[in-house]
């Protein structure tokens, strides 16, 4: 079966602050597939890192249509809040999160039959934050 990696990281400067997302979408080789650097206004940290895994599910999904039901997909992020929370693991506090967390829990039950989530070191994730840098810098 084959396997796609998508890194994600989503950031704010100043919490909330001005806010943007990162994704890396890679084969298992590791070959770049595609690269989303999105700014998305006003966000706090955690929102960001979010709408980073929900803005990667939307992009596979446009990317590869109806074949992610037969496909196996690993989210990779640095966020282990963030993952712990939408593998069911954690509660969320933040009432701004639950919307997200809803669009996320759709779309993997609709479109990711085979989709891991992953905590990765801030060393592991470093394309994924280069873009998330990115798009705050070029606001």
């Amino acid at each position: 079966m084959e396997k796609i990696i998508a890194y994600t990281d989503g950031g704010a400067r100043g919490n909330p602050g001005p806010a943007g997302v990162g994704i890396q979408i890679v084969n298992e080789q590791g070959d770049v597939i595609k690269e989303v650097s999105e700014f998305i206004g006003n966000a706090t940290n955690n929102f960001a890192e979010y709408l980073a895994v929900a803005t990667a599910l939307s992009t596979l999904k446009s990317h590869f249509g109806k074949k992610t039901k037969e496909m196996a997909f690993e989210l990779r992020m640095d966020s282990e809040l963030v993952k712990k929370q939408l593998n069911g693991e954690y509660q969320i506090k933040e009432p701004g999160l639950v919307p997200l967390f809803i669009e996320i829990h759709n779309l993997r039950v609709a479109n990711f039959p085979n989709l891991t989530l992953t905590h990765v070191r801030r060393e592991q994730n470093k394309e994924a934050d280069r873009l998330a840098n990115e798009a705050m810098d070029n606001a």
